[in-house]
């Protein structure tokens, strides 16, 4: 978990990070969350001498935004957690906005970021899954039930790995820092390797991490195909951990992708300029556009 004070300016005055736990299950990573937020708001008030006018809290999953609710996140184990009504109460009654993470560092993306001047993009982190995030004219489209932009959950090869949603062959399964990691640690027999030990053997010319690699820019590429056919975006942002790997992922990306375009348009395909605070700045925009919200009512 990553956590930050925002000033109104959009400034980090406080970063924080802890793990969240969810080894222990759902219900102690809601905890974790809850204690870590006062724990930020008590540092505030000690620091600043005030405390937080209001809170952003990005999840992973699907997300009600509108009714507060963490509907369902498959990595977390959790379901229909009422997350802006038990962040409210332990702040102290102070309003809640809630994103989903992805969006929500997409939106920070959009407004301060890569997309800064783009009409239409698409954000996706490469991480422990793959998500994006749709912007079109400054705003982030989370669809009719909030599951706009879940790319990580198209399927690519049906016949591949099984999936926490229920399906096989999706592409977080594929070409996410996790199964980068998982098929880095067997083909190089090494338990405690991950996906940036495999860029760094790729780098090296070792040809059994070039097959690693270029078997999940293959798959992504074939993902990101797909959601360009539908959304037809002027930028396309990279971030999260294999982002990490620079070149030695967009080169190849970006000669994957053109590979199998035939009429679409060519997007932009270039780094996310946040990095690991996206999601920090993205919960501060959310908080402060809350505040905007109830001043302007």
């Amino acid at each position: 978990m990553k956590a930050a004070l925002v000033g109104a300016d959009g400034a980090l005055l406080h970063e924080a990070r802890r793990a969240t736990g969810r080894e222990r299950g759902p219900d102690a990573v809601v905890e974790s969350i809850l204690a870590f937020a006062a724990d930020l708001r008590a540092y505030g008030e000690e620091h600043y001498g005030e405390s937080a006018l209001a809170a952003g809290v990005a999840v992973p999953g699907i997300v009600d935004a509108e009714q507060g609710i963490a509907v369902y996140a498959a990595n977390l184990g959790w379901r229909d957690v009422p997350m802006r009504r038990l962040l409210g109460e332990r702040l102290g009654g102070v309003p809640v906005a809630l994103g989903h993470d992805v969006r929500t560092g997409g939106l920070a993306e959009g407004r301060i970021g890569a997309g800064q001047g783009a009409d239409r993009f698409l954000f996706i982190p490469l991480g422990t899954g793959i998500a994006g995030a749709i912007g079109i004219a400054g705003a982030i489209e989370e669809g009719a039930h909030g599951y706009a932009g879940e790319i990580g959950h198209i399927v690519i090869r049906p016949d591949g790995p099984e999936c926490g949603c229920g399906q096989r062959g999706c592409l977080e399964t594929l070409a996410s820092a996790s199964a980068v990691s998982r098929a880095w640690a067997v083909a190089s027999g090494d338990p405690k390797a991950d996906a940036a030990d495999c860029a760094k053997a790729v780098e090296s010319g070792d040809p059994k991490a070039v097959e690693v690699w270029q078997n999940a820019v293959d798959a992504l590429a074939a993902g990101l195909v797909t959601a360009l056919t539908l959304l037809d975006p002027r930028t396309l942002i990279i971030g999260g951990g294999l982002a990490e790997a620079g070149e030695t992922l967009f080169t190849p990306l970006r000669a994957a992708v053109e590979e199998r375009v035939t009429f679409q348009k060519l997007p932009h395909i270039v780094p996310a300029a946040l990095g690991d605070t996206a999601g920090c700045l993205g919960a501060g925009l959310l908080a402060w556009d809350l505040l905007s919200t109830e001043v302007s009512a």
